[in-house]
């Protein structure tokens, strides 16, 4: 008779169940990016958007932080707009300004005219998955042979803002106003948002992807009410259409005041630097919690970086689990040795 080992379950996916492995699981968020020189190089002349969209670049720069930090996951290289630029959207990763929608969304007209689009061909990003597991299959994790892929999407928020907007915004004044203006009008562009949003994910997970994170990089700019009854429930209907599949994380910037509305729907709640890792865990028992070294810190020096680590691993034993992250992106100046060096940290803790 054969006998069939069974891989163990990598650090990071025993923690987002609620479970505690012998070290931290820890990843980065923007790990994949910027601050790597092997991702300036193999970026060199190519736009954002198209290099999310070429299978086997996409597959490189995701597994460049692997390779070189050793960090318990992957994060798929995207971005937030690809799901929009898939379906048809026209928009543009202007350099110095971050993306720019050539026609904003405004009106009911315009609500409509978007809402007709379908999410659109997907399967540049179903062979980039495919690639990134197929070599992480290998790729050791904790006491587990091989490392998870985390899927990635945009939250239905932050992608509405933007289209609204038209342009990044500090405060989303015409997102605001829109949902109060015309709230038929809102729920039907964040209806269309969530399912772009959760279609997306579900396209990491069939291809391989074992867990997800939904980023809102603009709900802070919202009071708890307008986020709990125009925001909340699209969120929720974009983590439902990977329910029950892998876990699912959920973080937003500057959400500190919307933790709990974050937990609901989601399996494990990513906190950024602005709130201590215990006061979360009280206010969302049982939830295992993602965060949140200040990235600042990263360019402090060894010492605070070390002190501040510690403080936040301490913290964090006050959930049933703690993924380790930072509370935010990695920066783009940050030096990588210094990232290797944390992770090396973190794991002998």
């Amino acid at each position: 008779m054969i006998e069939i080992v069974t891989p163990l379950v990598p650090p990071l996916l025993r923690a987002l169940r609620g479970d505690r492995p012998d070290t931290y699981p820890v990843w980065f968020m923007r790990q994949a990016g910027r601050s790597l020189p092997e991702y300036r190089e193999a970026r060199r002349g190519t736009g954002m958007i198209e290099s999310c969209l070429i299978p086997e670049l996409a597959a490189e720069i995701t597994l460049q932080p692997v390779r070189r930090h050793r960090v318990d996951a992957g994060i798929f290289f995207s971005d937030i707009m690809v799901p929009l630029a898939l379906a048809g959207v026209d928009v543009e990763i202007a350099s110095g300004v971050g993306p720019v929608i050539d026609e904003p969304v405004r009106t009911a007209a315009d609500v409509r005219r978007l809402t007709a689009l379908e999410p659109g061909d997907a399967s540049a990003i179903t062979e980039a998955v495919r690639l990134v597991v197929a070599e992480l299959a290998s790729t050791p994790s904790g006491n587990a042979t091989w490392t998870p892929l985390i899927g990635f999407a945009g939250a239905p928020f932050t992608l509405a803002a933007y289209l609204v907007e038209g342009r990044p915004s500090r405060d989303h004044l015409a997102a605001r106003a829109m949902m109060h203006a015309d709230p038929q009008a809102w729920a039907a562009l964040m209806r269309w948002c969530a399912d772009i949003s959760g279609a997306f994910l579900t396209t990491q997970v069939d291809a391989g992807a074992s867990a997800v994170q939904l980023f809102d990089s603009w709900a802070g700019s919202l009071s708890r009410a307008d986020y709990v009854t125009h925001v909340a429930p699209w969120s929720r209907r974009a983590l439902e259409q990977v329910a029950g599949r892998v876990p699912r994380l959920h973080f937003g910037t500057g959400t500190g005041h919307l933790l709990e509305e974050l937990a609901v729907g989601a399996d494990a709640v990513g906190i950024d630097y602005r709130t201590p890792l215990d006061e979360a865990a009280a206010r969302l028992p049982g939830v295992p919690l993602q965060g949140n070294i200040d990235p600042a810190l990263l360019a402090a020096g060894w010492a605070p970086l070390e002190a501040h680590t510690l403080d936040v691993l301490a913290r964090g034993k006050a959930a049933p689990a703690h993924v380790v992250n930072l509370g935010h992106g990695v920066p783009p100046d940050t030096d990588p040795g210094v990232l290797t060096a944390l992770v090396e940290r973190i794991h002998a803790a």
